[in-house]
């Protein structure tokens, strides 16, 4: 017997899941206060944070109308566009504070980086689809180089913590899609034999000293 349409919630026609709307706007709430009271409870700031969160929400549940069919179809354009820039970033990017993460149109200036936070967890997404779960070894590996192929892009701007979210963003998809705990072992091994090769090889000393001063705090000079 199926529910009466009449009966469905608002919510439900919406494709909104309240439990995470509700999660999205205190861990949204919370940050906005962190920041505000780290800027010296700037009310300038607050009220462009509490715009920018206000148009991030009208942004998602517009966006959450369009059906997954849309962004399956779009996917490959989206991660093949978002490459692109992410080496244009690398070769003709504006460095600013001794990164080169910003691209210049001329009539808008962004961070392609933003963009590899959505287009690697969709083009995962898409072409996990596409076989059976969980996924085989084969299919494994080949979604791992769609995420590392932006990530190292993404990483050489510098921008450590970016790649590290792209790179989550596409783990957590292959996880979601029932890789097995083999494979996931597997991972952390290399992960772990990897660490090495990239704290003396690969970061920078100031992100080296970020790491530490996470660590241990009291290392920082400024007593943050």
């Amino acid at each position: 017997m199926t529910d009466n349409p009449r009966k469905v919630s608002l919510m439900t026609r919406m494709h909104i899941d309240f439990p995470l709307l509700v999660l999205l706007l205190i861990l949204l709430v919370y940050s906005a206060f962190v920041l505000w009271s780290a800027s010296g409870l700037d009310p300038e700031m607050m009220e462009r944070r509490l715009g920018q969160i206000f148009s991030g929400i009208i942004i998602m549940l517009v966006l959450a109308q369009i059906p997954p069919r849309v962004y399956e179809t779009w996917a490959p354009h989206l991660y093949i566009v978002c490459v692109i820039l992410l080496v244009f970033v690398d070769v003709f990017g504006q460095i600013s504070k001794g990164a080169q993460r910003w691209l210049d149109l001329g009539i808008v200036r962004f961070q392609p980086s933003e963009i590899a936070k959505i287009a690697v967890p969709l083009m995962v997404a898409r072409f996990m689809n596409r076989d059976q779960c969980p996924p085989t070894l084969k299919n494994t590996a080949i979604a791992l180089l769609l995420v590392v192929v932006p990530t190292l892009l993404v990483a050489a701007q510098p921008d450590l913590g970016t790649s590290i979210l792209v790179a989550a963003s596409g783990i957590f998809v292959l996880f979601l899609a029932g890789m097995s705990w083999r494979l996931i072992g597997i991972a952390l091994l290399l992960l772990a034999a990897f660490i090495p090769l990239l704290w003396f090889f690969l970061m920078h000393d100031y992100q080296r000293g970020r790491v530490m001063m996470l660590l241990d705090p009291e290392t920082d000079p400024l007593g943050a």
